[in-house]
């Protein structure tokens, strides 16, 4: 059965798109069989990996409503291994659509039971915000990985997003694990960003991941191109950092089977 990770932070610009995306390219990369699904009306991970939003007739926001089925709202990227239920603006509805609906919490979870054996790994990516989109992809989810990035502020935010976590493991889903915390945006000259990487070791030490995300121009140039860092610059600081974040992750699932 295939382990789903949602990659969530209600702090919007801590690296979650891109995470998800050299995340998937990178596992796909290792062989491993990966479903990315853009939960963010902005859609950046969808154009990330070469699709035109515009043209998007079929993802998430039918796959939430169940107006379509998770099959049907697959469509292939030009990564290896990596197939993408594309997000649409239309997905900012949803919540508003979803409100009266009984169990709308397990919209997601309901919809993906079909196509969880068909992937070794489902990665959603996340909406900045703990609204019912991301309460949706929490309730699916196996385990959720947090991006942190290594600035002022780092942690606000944080004890909020556990705090929604515990109730939803609570409530709603008593199988959620933390997968990691994920340190990004590291820049090495920074004292600021040595002191985050410090202070979130001393705090979460056995949850923080070993590999930390480096600020990297060609990391932020890959989207624009409808790229991953994989497929954009292979050779780039970022590529190996995504790469070394996949290896540890598939060692962790494997020590913990």
């Amino acid at each position: 059965m295939g382990k789903i990770i949602a990659i969530a932070n209600q702090k919007g610009g801590v690296g979650k798109t891109t995470t998800t995306v050299n995340l998937a390219a990178s596992l796909g990369v290792l062989e491993k069989k990966v479903l990315l699904i853009d939960a963010d009306p902005q859609a950046n991970a969808s154009s990330g990996l070469g699709v035109d939003v515009e043209s998007v007739t079929v993802g998430t926001y039918q796959l939430l409503e169940h107006t379509a089925t998770a099959t049907a709202s697959i469509v292939k990227t030009s990564s290896p291994n990596v197939d993408l239920i594309p997000s649409h603006i239309d997905l900012v509805a949803i919540e508003i659509e979803l409100v009266e609906v009984e169990n709308r919490e397990y919209m997601l979870k309901k919809a993906l039971e079909p196509v969880v054996d068909l992937y070794d790994y489902i990665l959603i990516d996340c909406a900045p915000s703990l609204g019912l989109l991301t309460l949706n992809a929490l309730t699916a989810a196996h385990s959720v990985l947090i991006p942190i990035q290594c600035e002022y502020f780092a942690l606000e935010g944080l004890g909020k997003l556990l705090n929604t976590v515990k109730s939803i493991q609570k409530i709603h889903n008593s199988e959620l694990d933390i997968e990691g915390l994920l340190l990004t945006m590291f820049d090495s000259r920074l004292r600021l960003s040595n002191q985050v990487v410090e202070e979130v070791r001393k705090h979460f030490s056995e949850m923080v991941f070993e590999t930390i995300i480096q600020r990297n121009v060609r990391l932020s140039e890959a989207p624009s191109f409808g790229e991953s860092i994989i497929k954009y610059d292979a050779s780039s600081k970022g590529a190996a950092n995504y790469l070394n974040l996949a290896e540890e992750l598939l060692k962790k699932n494997k020590d913990s089977i």
